[in-house]
């Protein structure tokens, strides 16, 4: 039985060394990915999986002839980023996003939604 209990033990312990190196990952947004909106939204938030880094880290919002429509840095408060957008008129918009989380991984993404006609 002992060596099972060390086996066990060593498991346990990477799996906790792994989730204290995990990586920021994008939970969910608002708008949320690949939605439709019937209005233009007043801003884009991002729910990460872990603490970002403030500093490090950054969203663009861009409309489909690739113009910036975000306004402002992006405001960070833990797992939270929002950026203010401009007036959108109706079409499809892009947010490329790029975070660095507090155990200094970076990741990044990006995805859609669309303002309706």
């Amino acid at each position: 039985m002992r060596i099972s209990t060390l086996a066990v033990t060593a498991l346990l312990t990477l799996a906790a060394a792994t989730a204290a190196h995990a990586h920021a990952f994008l939970d969910h947004a608002e708008p949320r990915v690949g939605s439709t909106t019937p209005a233009a939204p007043k801003e884009v938030v991002l729910f990460f999986s872990q603490n970002i880094e403030a500093a490090f880290s950054e969203v663009e919002v861009s409309d489909a002839n690739g113009a910036r429509v975000d306004q402002g840095k992006p405001k960070v408060n833990a797992t939270t980023m929002r950026i203010g957008l401009k007036a959108l008129p109706p079409g499809t918009y892009r947010v490329h996003w790029h975070v660095l989380s507090k155990d200094t991984h970076s990741t990044e993404g990006n995805f859609t939604f669309q303002v309706e006609k």
